[in-house]
């Protein structure tokens, strides 16, 4: 359901304020100068004028316009008091249009300034606008704490419609929260004040937001009485907001009584009202409203079982939520998360019904603009890159559907806006013609609908479907864009003659979706029937038994196989795969892929494993060279560090194996460059171009949360937050090594294994390993290879030493020398291959039992991440 959120314009306090602001100046200034300021401020006024009238017709574009002209002049005149009001209202119309971060800038700035004149009024008008904001982004506790502070400011000056306003805001969060009741009491006190102050357009707000919550009730209870009443409730808003001009309340009250339609099963009305929200939202360009609409119009078209006709729907709601996300890169990483967990179900429904379709590649791009969302919410700036795609492609003919409805719906547009132009006018004010004109206008509307409700029965559109319908399988791929998916593949065939499928999960409520990418095949795509909740359970159950060494992780690690490989083990087998290129999907980034067994096997032993952040942020075509390899290496070996990250400190001590990690590294690969403790600083940052690896073993931590959580620690003592990493630049550098960093969701994991729901923290999605990965590779390494947990006992320098052992062979990969050194120590419980590992390091003395290197504790955590081929 769709909740009416109010903002407040404070016309009446405006006009006052001029006057007032006028006298302060021709008090203080010259005569000559009065006569221009007093000039610029008339044009100033008569420009805010004309922004006013284009508000009431809800033309947003061009009162914007306006506004923007009028503040420069007001701005000029130092009229502080109309800037302020001025600076109110563009913040209403950036967030009509969509454009949070602009929105909130302006609304910040005048709760400054009228803080600053003391302006309480606007202060608390402001408030409100600011709490509406942060709403619509899905930061409801944030939304909470401004509408309350509006809401005691309000009550303080007496200022009963904005009180009002507020009480109905106050009542949606309360909705949010599943509170129905909470928000039933603070909507009927929002009616009631609105009637007592014959505010009308509160009356449509309030309305609307009873008819929601009772029909949820009614429906959720089977109680056809609240459903009535709900449906009295909604009737009596869009009469009113019909009477009074109010045409946004006119199109959420639309929108609602589509929802309400809809799940009751009136198909053919729910389609009506849908139909006029949209061509309304449109109008009024308030995209949030039509992106909804849209959406609501996919749901109903699939419950009618026209999949092709809601999969084009959903489409373009998804593209319209990509430009709003791509207007809040401007907000901060937790203002974006929130806005992105609103529509991420859109996002993965959409997945799901195109997979339902075979549409396996369609999908396979919206669960990569998924994947760059999380991460572009984790670091911030990716959507700015121009070579990432934004939105989802459009096929020829669902484009000329697109066109065509849209054709149809302009005509109705035109009606609305004459016929509500005219609605303006009071009764009794109009003249005959206009009478009449509104009259024809209404019975046209009616034809228009009626004949709009025919559209989909059109003979041209029934056979675009069906053309649809019959050329949009997987054996009939038409998007460029993602056949090169398939090139790239073949080019690492062709090239470096390996066997390269690409893997994509998709986490579903209840079930997992995977996607297999061949390079000589149709896209695969296999449904494993396991809910979200028991994924989670044994995602936890694994990391836990991966973390400890004396534990046995065979058990879940079979279970994760059976759900992720085996369904497509024969096609894999039947591409003669050798590497898998992965894309994890939320708490799976957690578990390395290497580390599921078969039964026989571990994964590793079988596969090569590259994990990428997405398909459209990996680029394969420019391969690394395996010859000549030199290596600046840098380590933290002894003494104690102490980090503070806010109110957490964190002692680090150093690692006594990194030492002779990096000796036994600088003898495999003659000329390695050193750099120990305190001649390991910041400055090496400016000395790794010149290398093409770059080996660091000493502390990092990525944890959940913003970029400043997570970071790198320096031997010296000085450290770096993957905030600052973004400003590294190092485009000759083919891998970046972590050797000791960790992820620090184990117990959470765990802990959440044993409740009934397993979705207890839901920012635990591994978004910060994303984040590494591709910071790394937008400074310019083609890979970066980390650890998810970090192995005591020298087990790490085992593994790093066969690894750099196997590369600086040459002629191989870095995927293909982490699998070399993962199998290495898989068979350390053979002794015939222990000795030779063993003489690998330099020193020998391990204070473990070299046959305990054999689990995945000390092999699996190590993932290389970008292009590892």
């Amino acid at each position: 359901m769709y909740l009416a959120r109010c903002f407040t314009l404070s016309s009446l306090v405006f006009s006052i304020a001029f006057g007032t602001a006028s006298i302060v100046l021709l008090d203080t200034i010259g005569p000559k100068l009065v006569r221009a300021q007093t000039d610029l401020n008339r044009q100033a006024d008569r420009l805010f004028d004309e922004s006013i009238e284009y508000y009431q017709t809800e033309q947003w574009k061009s009162a914007l316009e306006k506004l923007q002209k009028a503040l420069e002049l007001y701005q000029r005149t130092n009229n502080l008091i109309k800037v302020a009001h001025v600076l109110e209202y563009i913040g209403v119309f950036y967030q009509r249009l969509g454009n949070y971060p602009e929105a909130l800038q302006y609304h910040e700035e005048s709760l400054e300034l009228s803080r600053r004149l003391g302006n309480r009024l606007n202060e608390a008008i402001t408030l409100g606008n600011i709490g509406v904001v942060y709403e619509k982004l899905g930061n409801y506790s944030e939304a909470l704490r401004y509408y309350e502070e509006s809401l005691s400011l309000k009550r303080e000056l007496g200022h009963r419609t904005g009180e009002a306003t507020t009480l109905a805001n106050i009542g949606n969060i309360a909705y949010q929260h599943g509170n129905n009741f909470e928000a039933l009491q603070y909507y009927r006190e929002s009616l009631t004040i609105s009637r007592e102050m014959n505010n009308r357009a509160g009356e449509v707000n309030a309305l609307s937001n009873l008819g929601t919550i009772l029909s949820n009730i009614g429906i959720a209870a089977h109680q056809s009485g609240k459903i009535s009443e709900a449906l009295q409730y909604y009737e009596e808003s869009l009469a009113i907001a019909r009477e009074v001009g109010d045409r946004i309340g006119e199109a959420v009250t639309l929108g609602n009584i589509g929802n309400i339609s809809r799940r009751l099963g009136n198909h053919s009305e729910a389609l009506q009202n849908y139909e006029e929200s949209l061509a309304l939202n449109r109008e009024l360009g308030n995209c949030s409203g039509e992106a909804n609409n849209l959406s609501n119009i996919g749901y109903l078209f699939e419950k009618q079982i026209k999949p092709e006709l809601a999969i084009i729907f959903f489409k373009q709601a998804i593209n319209i939520y990509e430009s709003i996300r791509e207007n809040n890169q401007a907000l901060e990483p937790e203002l974006q998360s929130s806005f992105t967990a609103t529509v991420e179900d859109e996002y993965r429904h959409l997945a799901d019904l195109l997979l339902q379709q075979d549409r396996i590649l369609e999908a396979q791009q919206v669960m990569d603009l998924l994947r760059v969302q999380e991460l572009d919410n984790y670091v911030r700036g990716i959507r700015s890159d121009s070579s990432i795609q934004s939105g989802i492609a459009i096929r020829p003919d669902e484009q000329a559907i697109i066109e065509r409805y849209k054709a149809s719906q302009d005509k109705l547009i035109a009606l609305g806006q004459e016929r509500a132009s005219l609605a303006k006018i009071s009764p009794d004010q109009r003249t005959p013609q206009q009478r009449d004109r509104l009259i024809e206008l209404r019975q046209l509307e009616q034809t228009a609908l009626l004949s709009f409700q025919a559209f989909f029965e059109q003979p041209e559109i029934v056979t675009l479907v069906n053309r649809l319908r019959t050329t949009v399988g997987a054996v009939n791929v038409e998007l460029t864009e993602l056949n090169a998916l398939r090139d790239n593949l073949l080019a690492l065939k062709d090239t470096h003659n390996q066997n390269v499928v690409m893997l994509y999960p998709l986490v579903l409520d209840d079930r997992l979706e995977l996607v297999l990418v061949t390079p000589n095949t149709a896209p695969i795509r296999k449904t494993v029937p396991i809910t979200r909740t028991e994924l989670n359970r044994i995602i936890g159950k694994l990391r836990y038994a991966l973390e400890y060494p004396s534990s046995n992780a065979i058990t879940p690690a079979q279970q994760l196989y059976n759900w992720l490989i085996r369904p497509i083990e024969n096609d894999l087998e039947q591409a003669q795969a050798d590497t898998i290129i992965y894309s994890p999907d939320l708490r799976l980034r957690y578990i390395p892929l290497a580390a599921l067994h078969d039964g026989n096997n571990w994964l590793i032993q079988n596969y090569r494993v590259n994990n990428i952040t997405a398909a459209s942020l990996a680029d394969f075509d420019n391969l690394p060279s395996r010859e000549n390899v030199n290596v600046l290496a840098a380590a933290f070996t002894e003494g104690n560090h102490v980090v503070q990250l806010g109110d957490t400190t964190i002692s680090h001590a150093g690692l006594p194996f990194a030492a002779p990690e990096v000796e036994a590294l600088s003898n495999l690969i003659p000329g390695t460059v050193k750099r120990l403790n305190e001649e390991f600083t910041p400055d090496i940052i400016f000395e790794m171009d010149d290398y093409r690896i770059v080996h660091l073993a000493t502390h990092a931590a990525f944890n959940p949360g913003s970029l400043e959580n997570s970071y790198i620690l320096f031997g010296n003592g000085d450290l770096v937050t993957l905030a600052d990493v973004k400003g590294w630049s190092f485009p000759n550098v083919e891998l970046v090594v972590l050797s000791a960093c960790e992820t620090a969701v184990g117990d959470v994991l765990l802990a959440e294994e044993s409740l009934a729901q397993g979705e207890l923290s839901e920012s635990i999605t591994g978004d910060e390993i994303l984040g590494f990965g591709y910071l790394m590779q937008r400074a310019g390494a083609e890979a970066a290879m980390g650890s998810l947990w970090q192995v005591d006992d020298g087990g790490t320098q085992i593994l790093m030493n066969a690894f750099y052992d196997a590369l600086s062979r040459g002629g191989v990969s870095k995927a293909e020398a982490l699998q070399h050194a993962q199998r290495r120590l898989i068979s350390m419980a053979d002794d015939s291959s222990r000795a030779a590992l063993l003489t690998l390091s330099i020193d020998g003395n391990l204070p473990i039992d070299a046959t305990d290197l054999s689990h995945p504790y000390y092999w699996a955590p190590f993932i290389l991440i970008g292009n590892g081929l």
